[in-house]
């Protein structure tokens, strides 16, 4: 047989490939959504946690700034591995760590056993940033590549949010409350792993490449456009760790509400919220929606400050959707402006650093904010802590509407 026969019948048909490709990319896409999810199922129970090993909030916050250690030592250590010997080892690697976790949680027992939990899940999240990202977006097919972008974030931010909202369910109205949510997690992840097996690579590995760690740095080109921009993804990102991280204590012992499911579902209305937003405002102008997004996070932390102030479950779910409105705006243009500001030749790097400052934002101030509750109460920490954040928003806008009145403006998406 001639070589040109062996390639023809070597060569899938057309419609073959596509439909490949549409499984591929389904399959990215399910993994991505089922692993952030992963991440999130503690939240509502923490406050189940702290009860039966008998820790208070200080040690709640402690764990969860272990998480996003994790995800930290991730982004920089991993994040261009997958560049390197391709999306499906690290797809694969990030969904078995997050099963692990889950094993963890389900047969945990002392507060180490949780810390080794979320150091997993951390992981997994961080490796999941970057590999799945970059895969959704390179496996979509024809039709939906351009609202690739936009499913990748639904998939993240939305997995996040469901998370909270599956466990506090089951904790409320199923037994086993610390057992079952991490049960159905490596239920869902079992389909997650037979997916990611069978994708279709995106990346033409080579040979010859070296795996690195991802390098940080801001060149001064990009600085100003970088300084606000991450000012305003630090504040956001605040709002959602310490919603992650305390909002179920809050509920419980700032407004007297027991049900896990109204935490959960509190936690899960700032991230749904954040990742609508997200996709509505994809195509808006980035100064202008930057601006917008600093200005309504404002807002949304002075509505949270009078919901603790007067102990209202009603400002509290208010105050989420302001402020996961305010949050998605700020973080997706900003991260916009720092890339197109950015050097083609170093996006990356820029964007990892971005990244990280986001995540440190969900680790070291939560912390602060468990400190203050041990000396001053829950509900005096919440109100100083909401009103800083609503300062560092503020001074986001500010530096923002100066730059563009200046005529300092980045380069537009």
């Amino acid at each position: 047989m001639s070589q040109t026969g062996r390639s023809r019948m070597q060569t899938p048909p057309a419609d073959e490939r596509i439909d490949s490709r549409g499984r591929s990319f389904a399959a990215a896409a399910l993994a991505f959504a089922v692993v952030m999810l992963g991440t999130t199922l503690p939240t509502p129970l923490y406050a189940i946690y702290s009860e039966q090993l008998g820790f208070g909030v200080l040690t709640t916050t402690v764990i969860f700034a272990i998480y996003a250690a994790g995800v930290i030592f991730a982004l920089i250590v991993f994040g261009r591995w997958s560049d390197v010997v391709g999306r499906r080892p690290l797809l694969l690697v990030g969904a078995l760590l997050s099963a692990v976790s889950a094993v963890v949680f389900l047969t945990a027992g002392p507060v180490w056993q949780l810390m080794i939990g979320r150091i997993l899940s951390g992981l997994s999240a961080g490796i999941y940033a970057g590999a799945a990202t970059a895969a959704v977006i390179e496996l979509a097919p024809p039709r939906w590549q351009g609202r690739a972008p936009a499913i990748a974030t639904a998939a993240n931010i939305g997995g996040l949010g469901m998370g909270p909202l599956i466990a506090g369910l089951l904790a409320q109205f199923a037994p086993a409350p610390l057992r079952l949510p991490f049960a159905l997690d490596l239920v869902l992840l079992v389909p997650v792993l037979v997916g990611i097996w069978f994708i279709t690579e995106p990346v033409d590995v080579r040979a010859d490449a070296h795996l690195s760690l991802q390098r940080l740095s801001v060149p001064a080109e990009v600085r100003g456009v970088f300084l606000r921009a991450a000012i305003a993804a630090f504040a956001g990102f605040a709002v959602m760790g310490t919603f992650t991280g305390v909002t179920p204590s809050f509920v419980s012992q700032v407004l007297g509400i027991s049900s896990h499911a109204v935490a959960g579902l509190l936690v899960a209305v700032l991230f749904l919220t954040s990742a609508l937003t997200q996709i509505v405002g994809r195509s808006q102008p980035t100064e202008r929606s930057l601006i917008v997004g600093c200005a309504i996070l404002v807002v949304g932390m002075a509505v949270l400050v009078v919901g603790l102030l007067v102990a209202s479950l009603v400002l509290l779910f208010i105050g989420a959707i302001i402020s996961g409105v305010g949050q998605g705006l700020s973080f997706s243009k900003g991260l916009a402006a720092v890339v197109a500001a950015a050097p083609t030749n170093r996006r990356a790097e820029v964007t990892s650093t971005y990244f990280v400052v986001a995540y440190v934002a969900i680790s070291i101030p939560i912390v602060g904010q468990g400190f203050a509750a041990a000396q001053w109460g829950l509900r005096t920490a919440g109100v100083g802590f909401n009103i800083a954040v609503g300062v560092l928003a503020l001074i986001a806008l500010v530096l923002t509407v100066v730059a563009v009145r200046s005529g300092r403006r980045p380069r537009q998406r």
